[in-house]
Order: structure tokens, then C-alpha cells, then sequence
């Protein structure tokens, strides 16, 4: 996507962003064969509207968009519909923040091209004077990394494949890498991950990336790593199943931010935990009514052989508290539930601090990247009780699941290390400006700015 960025310098066509409001404005301003053309078409600068104004010899001159002032996304649709070559923010009646213009431009380059070549190349913004191409490289490369990885078909993408993305991003920064596979999990002490992935002929894995200064407070991530959710024996519908290569949509946001983070160096020891795993039918899967150990010594009974997301990060969460870190954060697309309550834009925010939780979403808000704050509510802790367990892995109805999985989780991490979990879609369900359908980094950026200011950076 910052290919679709070029540098000053250059000839570029001038690129003026308007509304309805200001039009008649930018248009008293204009000559009059310009004025002719524009109210000639019907120009009105509705969002998203186009307009190449032709100069004498016929040629385009100007080239007008119709934006929502000052959206992250104003100029999302122009990098696939405009004509190909160079074009330059001009100074207009109505003003876009440098940062945003460029980054939403960029955003709409994205095209996910594995298995077929690209519609067309993108036409290119002049990178605006005062940003940082550096630090957008870094951030656009991170967004890119959570749509390819869970674009790609979960034949391509299974837990070797999610781990090998993890080493190459290791071996990209100078991290240290390793995994625990098939029985070695059994070994070291982690059987929930086992017991989830160990149906598939696609051996289970956790992997585990280290990089820093020691001396550095230690920042943990946490990504859910399911390359396919068949819902195990609790089988999934053919709908409900459809997607469900972007049941590792956490691995890749924690992925993603930690190469974020490496790149940009933030001043952390850092710690990325991504249990992967198929969900598989099988003769050894597990079922409903078995009590599975885990790392923590808590046992649980499974209602539900779909809720496997939180059985494999409680294994990955209780391993990440025992270095005592700073702070942990998870991302997973953990429940429908949050879908429900919240829709597919915006990721349920939970933590086991308030102050935590509020600087999150003022981070999100300066980024434009929605998080939505939910109670991790104790008072529905009894809905995971079990009457043979420590636990059950899900409610006893179909209340408040996202919080019951919040809370599910906040069972496994010490109640003095301060912990944030982000339920994310991960997903465009449809096809907007600078928002493809399929895989979508979602909180990413949010999270990332948190960081920044946390950690002095």
C-alpha cells in the first residue's frame, strides 16, 4: 500500500477535496470554463463523487473528490478509481489533516493478490509535506499483514503456516522464536491447546516470539490462532462455517502489532504468544461433558466444543503472566455474541482496569479505530459454573456471551497484572472505500497509539 504513496517532486495533478457545502465557494474562486464544466456535469461533491475538470488542450487539470471532513477514509476510494498516475492535495475550502488523507488513500491501494493478479495499479498520492513515510510504512504494513494473513484460505493458512508467518517476522527483526507442536504441548505443560487442535492432522502448535531489552517493561500479546472452526463435535452450520478461516484474526492482529512495534522500537520487552490450532471433526476430538487440565491447574468441563478459542488462550494467557509483564493483551474473534451486541465494526474492549480501558479508547478515537468498553461483569461468573469442574468453558445460556468469555478468561490471568482483551470481527462483510471485503485489521492502530504514549515512544 505505500506504493501507492509517491515522494514530492514530481509532476502530479492537483487534487481538491470538497462538499456540498463548500462547493459554491471552491467554484467562485475558479475560472469561468472551469465553473461551466463543474455545473455542465452536475457535480455536486457528494461523498465519494469524482470529477476530472479538463484543461485547454483537453487534458485533466484539477481533479475534485467529495469527502466527510477529515474521515481517516475521505480519500479511501480514489487509489483503484482514479486514473492511474500522480496526484497532489491542493489547497481548497475545505482542509484534510495531512496523516489521515494519506493513510486512507493508501488504505483503498490494498488488493489481496495470492491467487490472481491485480485489477489495476493504483493511482499514487504525493506523500504531504510533515508525514512521516517511515512510521505510515510501518503502520500500513502492519494493516496489510492482518488482511493477508487471514484472507488466505485456512488450505494455505493451517497452525505450521501461522507458525511460519511467526518466524519470518522473528527472523525479520532480530527476535527470538520458538514453538511447542503436537505432543511436545503435552510435554511442556500446555493440554488445553492440545486437546482442542489434537483432532486435525494439522499438528496444534504455540509460538512464542521474544525480542527487547530486558531492563525494558515486559508487554505481552496474546492472539487466538484458529486456521479453521468447524465448531468441532458441536458442529457449525454450512453459514456459520463459511468464514471460518478468519477464526485466526487475533493470531494476525497480534502478529501485526508486534512487528509494529518491533519496527518502530518501542522501548518494551516483548513477549507474542499465539496458540494455533484446527477445530477439527475427528476421531480423537474432544467432546461434550470431557474435563480438559489445564497450564494453570484450573479444570474445565466443555458445554461446548465451539467455544475453543478461550479453552486454547487459557493455556497462552496463564504462560504469559508467569514472566509477570507490565501489561498482557489478547485479541481474538472470540464470540457471535459480541457481533450481536456491537456489529462487525466495532471490537468489544475488555480489562481488569478502568484506567486501562479509558485510555484505550481515547487512543481509539484519536486513531479512528472504535473500540467499544464491556463490564466484565462478576456477577455473571456463576454461568460458568460447573458441577464436576473448577469451570465450564461456556454459559449456561445464550446471555451475555461475550462477557461470560471476557470473564472466562479473566480466570486465568493473576488478578495483579493488568490485562486488556479485545474481541474482534476482523472482517469487512462488504465492500467500502478503503475497507475490502474480507480480513480487516480492527483496533490495531488503536492499540498501537496506547502503546506509543504508555511506553514513551
Amino acid at each position: 500500500m505505500i506504493d501507492s504513496l509517491s515522494p514530492a517532486g514530481g509532476p502530479a495533478l492537483p487534487l481538491v477535496a470538497l462538499n456540498p457545502e463548500r462547493l459554491p465557494d471552491f467554484l467562485a474562486g475558479q475560472p469561468p470554463e472551469v465553473r461551466r464544466w463543474v455545473e455542465g456535469t452536475g457535480y455536486k461533491a457528494e461523498r465519494g463523487e469524482r470529477l476530472l475538470v479538463p484543461g485547454a488542450d483537453g487534458a485533466p487539470m484539477l481533479a475534485l473528490v467529495g469527502v466527510q471532513a477529515d474521515s481517516l477514509y475521505a480519500l479511501a476510494g480514489l487509489a483503484l478509481t482514479l486514473p492511474a498516475g500522480d496526484y497532489k492535495l491542493a489547497d481548497g475550502p475545505l482542509a484534510l489533516d495531512p496523516w489521515r488523507a494519506a493513510f486512507g488513500f493508501a488504505l483503498g491501494a490494498y488488493q489481496y493478490t495470492r491467487y490472481r493478479k491485480p485489477k489495476r495499479a493504483p493511482a499514487r498520492l504525493v506523500l504531504p509535506e510533515g508525514v512521516d513515510r517511515d512510521a505510515l510504512a510501518a503502520l500500513l504494513a502492519a494493516v496489510a499483514r492482518v488482511r493477508d494473513l487471514v484472507n488466505t484460505p485456512a488450505e494455505h493458512m493451517g497452525p505450521a503456516e501461522l507458525a511460519g508467518a511467526a518466524q519470518s517476522l522473528a527472523r525479520e527483526h532480530g527476535a527470538t522464536w520458538k514453538e511447542w507442536h503436537g505432543d511436545e504441548l503435552l510435554a511442556a505443560n500446555f493440554p488445553a491447546i492440545h486437546a482442542v487442535g489434537r483432532a486435525s492432522h494439522r499438528a496444534p502448535r504455540l509460538v512464542e516470539i521474544t525480542w527487547g531489552d530486558p531492563s525494558h517493561k515486559r508487554l505481552a500479546l496474546v492472539g487466538k490462532g484458529v486456521c479453521f472452526d468447524t465448531g468441532g463435535l458441536d458442529i457449525k452450520t454450512a453459514d456459520g462455517m463459511r468464514w471460518m478461516k478468519k477464526d485466526m484474526g487475533g493470531a494476525a492482529h497480534a502478529l501485526a502489532l508486534a512487528g509494529l512495534v518491533m519496527a518502530r522500537r518501542l522501548p518494551v520487552h516483548l513477549s507474542v504468544l499465539v496458540a494455533a490450532v484446527e477445530n477439527a471433526v475427528g476421531p480423537d476430538a474432544y467432546r461434550p461433558g470431557d474435563v480438559l487440565a489445564t497450564r494453570a491447574g484450573i479444570s474445565v468441563e466443555v458445554q461446548n466444543t465451539d467455544a475453543e478459542g478461550r479453552v486454547i488462550l487459557c493455556d497462552a494467557l496463564t504462560y504469559a503472566a508467569e514472566s509477570q509483564p507490565d501489561l498482557i493483551i489478547d485479541f481474538a474473534t472470540l464470540t457471535g455474541a459480541a457481533r450481536v451486541a456491537l456489529g462487525p465494526d466495532l471490537p468489544a474492549l475488555f480489562s481488569n482496569r478502568d484506567e486501562l480501558a479509558t485510555a484505550l479508547m481515547a487512543s481509539a478515537r484519536q486513531a479512528q479505530d472504535p473500540l467499544w468498553h464491556m463490564p466484565l461483569w462478576a456477577g455473571y461468573m456463576p454461568m460458568l459454573d460447573s458441577a464436576i469442574a473448577d469451570l465450564g468453558n461456556a454459559g449456561s445460556s445464550r446471555h451475555a456471551g461475550a462477557i461470560t468469555a471476557a470473564l472466562y478468561l479473566q480466570r486465568f490471568v493473576p488478578e495483579h497484572i493488568p490485562w486488556c482483551h479485545l474481541d474482534t470481527y476482523a472482517w469487512n462483510d462488504t465492500d467500502r472505500p478503503g475497507r475490502p471485503k474480507g480480513g480487516e485489521a480492527q483496533g490495531l492502530r488503536a492499540v498501537y497509539e496506547f502503546l506509543r504514549k504508555r511506553y514513551g515512544n
